[in-house]
């Protein structure tokens, strides 16, 4: 059984405001294929939101499609899976080597020739939601779960705050997945109590870096950052 390579990235922000505004997702996938990558997981905000022009929605899935290995992204709280979203406004439903959870996958993705799972709740609007609730069981030897939201070891329910779509430590412990890939913030960090590797990959525009996965024939999770082969502009 082979090594399987992941590269987890978030927060790419793909917008019209920039001089070429698929250049950090561009970035990103060129260092996946330079990993050589088995898969590129995008946890979150691919769009700054769902008002973007069809020109640039079709830059971005031709980014996407020349990536030549599987991605799954899951849409987060700038880019909610929506009737009028980017994901279903643009082509990108239709790019043969990509996964949208909430869209073109209700909440899971099989790999059977990983012997790996993808699960994750995607944002459905623009309310708060809770990113871990109800996990799905183990179904293959890896199983890797998405997620964005913001961190709070041990959230006060009393508490009634904006929406932050929370995750808990207690909820990352529940997955018992081998890699929870999370997005939302734009530093990079691992968080969690240890049980399960769970880390944050920041966003390409602050950190210049992707998470490196490496799942190991003997069972291992091998989590490393790697800087960006080309810095986003």
């Amino acid at each position: 059984m082979k090594e399987v390579v992941l590269v987890h990235s978030s927060d790419v922000h793909v917008d019209t405001l920039a001089d070429d505004g698929t250049a950090a997702l561009a970035a990103v996938v060129a260092t996946a294929r330079a990993e050589a990558a088995d898969l590129l997981l995008l946890a979150g905000d691919t769009f700054e939101h769902n008002r973007l022009p069809l020109e640039l929605l079709a830059r971005t899935a031709a980014v996407i499609a020349e990536a030549a290995m599987p991605v799954v992204i899951l849409p987060g709280n700038h880019d909610p899976a929506i009737p009028e979203s980017a994901f279903h406004r643009g082509n990108l439903a239709r790019v043969a080597n990509l996964a949208i959870l909430g869209v073109t996958h209700e909440e899971s993705v099989h790999f059977p020739a990983l012997d790996l799972e993808v699960w994750g709740r995607a944002h459905r609007d623009y309310g708060n939601m809770a990113p871990l609730e109800s996990p799905r069981g183990r179904s293959r030897r890896w199983h890797v779960v998405l997620a964005h939201g913001h961190y709070e070891p041990k959230p006060d329910p009393a508490t009634a705050l904006r929406p932050s779509w929370l995750i808990s430590d207690d909820e990352i412990a529940a997955t018992r997945a081998d890699y929870v890939a999370l997005g939302h913030w734009n530093r990079a960090a691992k968080v969690g109590r240890g049980e399960v590797e769970a880390y944050y990959s920041g966003s390409p525009d602050l950190e210049a870096t992707v998470n490196v996965v490496r799942l190991t024939p003997e069972g291992r999770v091998i989590v490393s950052r790697k800087a960006l082969v080309s810095a986003p502009t």
